[in-house]
């Protein structure tokens, strides 16, 4: 048997002439593709239109209905003497703590009860939940570090919950000094230059808290006794020890007779801006609205069913109901229920 040889350049000549019946399909209808390139021209003309008013939306903490208006003022919150410092432990960089570092600091002659980056973590989540936040009060967050290193936090930004994914996005900043969203330019985090009273609104209120402070106030009153027109710029320590001193505080005040942890401090003070905006009450009442109206519906509408029920004297089908109501089953289940064979 003669085996079969396929003859060459058959297919490259195959090849050369679907080529060529492209190339003639080019030149007889230049206008045609030209009409099919311009839409997607417009198109990604209205990609980019789209992209940059998304850089304009929020990226993170989903923000409740926020009652922002022209002549309201927001607070500020300022940590000081935070303790995030990165380090080479090894071969890779980390951010340096109490627990994992502890041998690596003592062997540079340093004290591991002083590296606490756990609470600017614990006081961030506490100033980031709040409902203050959450209704639009919060106007930004600065956190100093022990080394002088200043960084704005947005509002809007979700914060890690656990200490390992936050000791991640610390490194990343304060080597690249920006974390950006993902798939926006926004930067959500930003080293930022000294000092931090150049980003102030004019008229605000420096305070500063203090265990030592002789000035002992109960929060409520004293953010009461504060016009509307001013802006509450709260300086908290982010240290597991000792006191902060900024030279450009207005007020020192305590408000406890117990030394408070940063967190719990930003629990207070958020507490008692929340009951002076009454952030709380208006939800509320709106919410119990709701609920009084739906059971008032659902009660209607039963009683439709029952007069219903009574003038055709289905009396087998209102058992039913009743058995299915008792029992809490959906009136969406209740049809499939209902044609069931008992």
């Amino acid at each position: 048997m003669v085996r079969p040889y396929a003859i060459k350049g058959k297919k490259r000549k195959n090849r050369e002439e679907k080529h060529d019946k492209e190339e003639e399909v080019e030149e007889r209808d230049p206008a045609k593709l030209a009409s099919i390139e311009k839409p997607t021209k417009e198109f990604e003309g209205e990609e980019e239109e789209e992209g940059k008013a998304g850089t304009d939306e929020l990226v993170g903490i989903p923000i409740a209905p926020s009652d922002k208006k022209a002549n309201k003022n927001g607070v500020i919150f300022v940590l000081e003497k935070a303790s995030l410092e990165v380090a080479k432990v090894g071969k890779s960089f980390q951010l340096l703590n109490s627990d994992d570092h502890a041998n690596f600091l003592r062997k540079n002659n340093k004290n591991p009860a002083d590296y606490r980056p756990d609470i600017a973590h614990q006081v961030l989540l506490s100033i980031l939940d709040s409902p203050v936040n959450k209704a639009g009060r919060l106007q930004a967050v600065y956190v100093r570090t022990e080394k002088g290193v200043l960084f704005e936090v947005k509002p809007h930004v979700r914060i890690p919950r656990t200490y390992k994914r936050f000791s991640g996005i610390m490194l990343q900043l304060l080597q690249k000094l920006n974390i950006t969203a993902v798939g926006k330019r926004e930067k959500l985090l930003r080293v930022i230059k000294n000092p931090v009273t150049n980003y102030f609104p004019v008229n605000s209120r420096k305070i500063g808290f203090s265990f030592s402070s002789e000035k002992l106030v109960k929060m409520s009153k004293y953010v009461d006794a504060v016009g509307d027109d001013v802006n509450l710029v709260f300086v908290v320590g982010a240290l597991a020890h000792g006191k902060i001193e900024p030279d450009y505080i207005d007020d020192y005040i305590s408000i406890s007779g117990y030394p408070l942890s940063a967190a719990m401090c930003i629990a207070r003070i958020t507490e008692a801006l929340a009951d002076k905006w009454n952030i709380f009450s208006s939800s509320y009442e709106e919410w119990m609205k709701e609920s009084i109206k739906c059971i008032l519906d659902q009660h209607k509408e039963l009683k439709r069913e029952e007069e219903e029920e009574k003038k055709n004297g289905e009396l087998a089908s209102r058992h039913n109901k009743r058995v299915i109501e008792s029992s809490h089953i959906s009136s969406a289940n209740f049809a499939l229920f209902e044609g069931h064979p008992y």
